[in-house]
């Protein structure tokens, strides 16, 4: 049991890498979108609004959920760790204080990808907000 924690530590930190990278991948493209735009030639609001939150929903689950996948790695850990223990019989103070700390670093990772992603998904939001009242003020709505 003690060979599945690398392996639960790495899928879980792989996820939130991948998870990280994908949803910095939309908000790079979200803002050379955004900052070429001009509201004022689409007829359509439904159309604009459309091209402008394309692939927002991403950035938006990834700053919903990476704490949960945090989460979900500290509760392996941990488990694993108790396993462990169970299994050997000793209590060791230093190997049940590094297996409970290599856990929460899964909750820490968890939190540092979700932070930047709410304040990307807030910011990329307001920008929409902002295109749709050109459009608005544009077209007399």
């Amino acid at each position: 049991m003690k060979e599945i924690g690398p392996i639960v530590e790495y899928a879980v930190f792989g996820l939130l890498l991948l998870l990280s990278i994908a949803a910095l991948a939309v908000v790079l493209e979200r803002w050379r979108f955004y900052r070429q735009v001009n509201a004022r030639v689409y007829t359509s609001r439904a159309r604009l609004e459309s091209d402008l939150t394309r692939r927002l929903t991403l950035v938006g689950t990834v700053a919903a959920n990476a704490p949960y996948i945090g989460l979900l790695g500290t509760v392996l850990g941990i488990m694993l760790t108790f396993h462990t223990l169970g299994a050997s019989g000793q209590m060791d103070v230093k190997s049940i204080m590094t297996g409970l700390a290599l856990a929460l670093k899964a909750t820490a990772a968890g939190i540092a990808v979700a932070i930047p992603c709410v304040m990307a998904n807030n910011w990329l939001r307001r920008r929409v907000r902002e295109r749709l009242a050109e459009f608005d003020e544009a077209h007399g709505g």
